[in-house]
């Protein structure tokens, strides 16, 4: 068991936790959300003891064994990869080292014995002649190669240093498990693998992530880190919004009786409780929703961005037609031969691991990038607005507010006009006159998104829109996407974001030819691949 006891924390002379009680109990997955700067990563430091909170306990039974997801990918590269999974449990990691020594030694005597014999008791309590089984299987799992497991950690790139360290954190049976935006990187296989393994596992797992399917998939409880305190809640991501959303509209129509209001949310539970996608979960996590009381329900304050594009004009019949690109960038072929056709009303996905060939097929069809073979077309009815995966160009070096930084983009330069636009993406009163150039990530995306809903544009390509955006965020976006009426092109990592929003998926295959493409949504997408 893991308890929090009274935690407060001043962190840059504001209080970001006052009181903050909690239990963490094994066999449960907890995940922590809040808006951006609400302090779930700070939670997380405070827990595993990285940092000292201002007032309160942290406590975990002796014998339990806490690990960490390592968040500096570089602090390993002079180890080679098998060894740096196996340094997750450092107890174990110690004896083998000193272990390793004493043999080694030239004058070995009756004393190097006897510490060998003890350390040899120690190693084999701790599992320790099955460790590199384990670590190789975890790599595995993970889609790190096993040619590649002596390999040092410096000869790696990014992805793969992030799925060796996220084995190194799952080594060993931990009884407590730290999780901060765990699936950031990791291919769809990768992370169907790490959601199944915590599934399973036995500990106590806490994660702090942006991926709503994920949490769906894992969590058992929602930590909700709103306005000064942490808040428990039972069930999935899903059940937190949803009974938060439901909750608060209840409380909000005063003329309903208690006992309706009473129904009501027990129904919804009932409901909920009954809808479960995953059969290894379905026991715990029905038990789990059935003890909920409506004194339970959510009700956080947090307020949702409103996300709404609406098109100028209808497109006509001929949307764009793409006739065999090919592009390399940097000495690499990231398009090769790509083909396809698209019709009114497609709203396509791009997946998979060459995100280089997503980003360079949206430069090319708004202009810029030429592709060194083959062609492109826009339907004549077609105006297009773009959303970059990198918007450093449109805020680097801009000495003005917010609103005037909008107003470049507005035909209507009224101040009510820009503010109604900018309300929407939660910026109210003073804010609006903030410099644009000292906005945050999340802040940035949400003007990106403001300067797309005013071009009005029938076709939308956005590259990584979810980048940098709460839970809170990402659902409002999706649900614009939803109801919008036009074409839409976008990459993202998001599972859930996807299968939402896609009604069509291409693929452009990393050193492939051509591209992949089925009608669909995401979930069909991959349950046809795994067919192929």
């Amino acid at each position: 068991m893991l308890t929090i006891t009274n935690v407060s924390l001043q962190f840059a002379g504001d209080l970001l936790y006052k009181n903050v009680d909690l239990i963490f109990q094994r066999g449960h997955c907890y995940g922590i959300i809040g808006a951006n700067g609400a302090g779930k990563s700070t939670l997380l430091r405070i827990i595993s003891g990285e940092l000292q909170a201002s007032t309160g306990t942290v406590s975990i039974t002796k014998e339990d064994r806490m690990s960490v997801l390592e968040q500096n990918h570089f602090k390993y590269d002079e180890h080679p990869v098998l060894e740096t999974v196996i340094m997750g449990n450092p107890k174990l990691y110690e004896i083998m080292q000193e272990k390793d020594a004493l043999y080694a030694k030239a004058d070995f005597s009756d004393a190097d014995g006897e510490r060998a014999a003890v350390l040899e008791g120690e190693f084999a309590e701790m599992n320790g002649w099955d460790a590199e089984t384990e670590a190789a299987q975890l790599l595995n799992g993970l889609g790190v190669a096993t040619d590649l497991h002596q390999s040092l950690m410096g000869s790696l790139d990014g992805r793969l240093k992030v799925k060796v360290l996220l084995a190194q954190a799952l080594f060993g049976r931990p009884s407590i498990i730290l999780l901060d935006e765990p699936t950031n990187g990791l291919d769809v296989e990768s992370t169907e693998w790490l959601e199944e393994f915590l599934i399973d596992c036995d500990a106590i797992v806490i994660v702090v992530s942006h991926d709503r399917h994920f949490l769906n998939a894992v969590c058992t409880n929602i930590v909700d880190v709103d306005h000064q305190t942490c808040k428990m809640y039972s069930g999935n991501y899903d059940f937190w919004y949803e009974s938060s959303q439901l909750f608060q509209q209840l409380l909000r129509n005063q003329n309903k009786k208690r006992d309706e209001k009473i129904r009501d949310l027990q129904e919804f539970i009932r409901r909920f409780s009954a809808n479960k996608s995953k059969s290894k979960q379905a026991t715990s996590r029905k038990k789990i929703l059935d003890s909920i009381q409506v004194e339970d329900m959510p009700a956080s304050s947090r307020k949702s961005p409103y996300v709404g594009f609406e098109p100028e004009r209808e497109a006509g019949k001929d949307i764009l037609f793409v006739e065999g690109l090919s592009k390399t960038v940097d000495g690499v072929k990231v398009l090769d031969n790509v083909t396809f056709t698209v019709n009114k009303g497609d709203k396509i996905a791009f997946v998979g691991e060459n995100e280089a060939g997503a980003s360079t097929l949206f430069q090319i069809l708004t202009g810029e990038l030429e592709p060194d073979a083959g062609s492109f077309r826009w339907g004549v009815t077609i105006t297009h607005s773009y959303f970059p995966k990198d918007n450093t160009a449109y805020f680097e070096g801009y000495e003005g507010s917010l609103i005037e930084w909008l107003r470049q983009y507005s035909i209507d330069q009224t101040e009510t006009y820009l503010r109604g636009f900018l309300g929407r993406m939660l910026f109210s009163g003073d804010e609006v006159y903030k410099p644009a150039k000292v906005l945050s990530g999340g802040e940035k995306v949400r003007c990106m998104l403001s300067r797309m809903m005013m071009s009005k544009g029938n076709a939308l390509i956005l590259d990584q829109p979810t980048d940098h955006l709460d839970l809170e965020s990402i659902t409002a976006l999706s649900s614009g996407l939803v109801a919008y009426p036009g074409n839409l092109f976008f990459a993202s990592h998001d599972h859930q974001f996807i299968d939402e929003v896609a009604n069509r998926v291409i693929e452009i295959p990393v050193g492939g030819n051509g591209c992949l493409d089925r009608v669909g949504t995401f979930e069909e997408f991959l349950a046809w691949k795994r067919g192929r």
